[in-house]
């Protein structure tokens, strides 16, 4: 078993050497995907919608509601960004199910950078809207003793936001590549204890197994059909081996695939990325109140002068 990064594919060479990795590729298809998606669903709108134009627009207008809903209507502005930081983390997941292209969100540089644009984003307007002398003095908030922690507790939000959500799918990668090699390693020990015996305990397994088939023929859901099918393939990829045709076939894996992958990457994919889209939401709508809350800076010098 070995579970790796990214590979290197290849290496641009300007500014020292620009190496191209298995995420880039991912997230270059993933961000040409959703140019392409989006000039494509969002050219042509009519008045009559088809029933294309009217899921669009369902779609869309459920990304405004959750955001207007999370962060205040003031802030439904920010729906085109949480939008597209939502679906470039779903789709570079489920690009992982390609087999080809290598999950981008499995990568910690992927989460990291989505990290520090929201932190950069939230510093930026916090600044904006309380100047930059309140907003340093927040970091001495309640107490000048505390200014350490605050500046700790800054730093680290964008710190446990990259690492939320690159370690659960790259979790799930190491994950399912434990169970596919230990049902590797099963696959190898039963097929070898199997063949050991010659043919006379695969000639067992396949009379078994037809047995088993004959008398739960009506039961096509029932366990004495499903364990007539194991044991008939058990005996079917033994002889194949002892006549050495194929040779370790790795018969536990048959299934458990598609079954992992469904979780990993559809399931925990979608909450994932939905969970990190709203922390996204409630960390840059803390840094954009309402506007009655943000005076301008004319109106606080005067409301300080008076």
């Amino acid at each position: 078993m070995n579970i790796t990064g990214p590979k290197i594919l290849f290496t641009i060479p300007i500014l020292g050497g620009i190496t191209i990795t298995q995420t880039t590729l991912t997230s270059f298809v993933a961000t040409l995907i959703l140019c392409v998606a989006g000039v494509l669903l969002g050219r042509n709108l009519k008045k009559r919608p088809g029933r294309m134009q009217v899921l669009v627009e369902k779609g869309v207008s459920m990304f405004y509601n959750l955001v207007g809903d999370a962060m205040g209507q003031h802030n439904r502005h920010w729906t085109p960004f949480v939008g597209a930081l939502f679906l470039s983390s779903l789709l570079g997941t489920l690009l992982g199910m390609t087999g080809f292209l290598r999950s981008s969100t499995s990568d910690l540089s992927t989460t990291a950078t989505w990290a520090v644009l929201i932190s950069l984003i939230c510093w930026y307007q916090n600044i904006k809207n309380i100047g930059v002398k309140a907003w340093l003095k927040g970091f001495t908030q309640p107490i000048f003793v505390m200014t350490p922690m605050n500046i700790i507790s800054e730093f680290a939000q964008p710190v446990s936001l990259a690492f939320r959500h690159f370690g659960n799918i790259a979790g799930g990668s190491v994950i399912t590549a434990l169970i596919y090699w230990a049902l590797a390693g099963l696959s190898s020990l039963v097929i070898g204890m199997i063949c050991s015996n010659g043919y006379v305990v695969t000639g067992v397994l396949a009379v078994l197994g037809v047995i088993l088939l004959i008398i739960y023929q009506k039961k096509r859901k029932g366990v004495g059909r499903i364990a007539g099918i194991v044991l008939l393939a058990l005996s079917a990829v033994s002889i194949l081996q002892l006549l050495g045709i194929f040779t370790d076939v790795p018969i536990f894996q048959i299934g458990i695939p598609a079954v992992l992958s469904l979780y990993f990457d559809v399931f925990s994919g979608v909450i994932q990325a939905f969970v990190f889209a709203l922390l996204s939401m409630i960390y840059i709508s803390n840094a954009c109140p309402p506007p009655e809350e943000c005076l301008p800076r004319k109106s606080r010098k005067a409301k300080t002068n008076s």
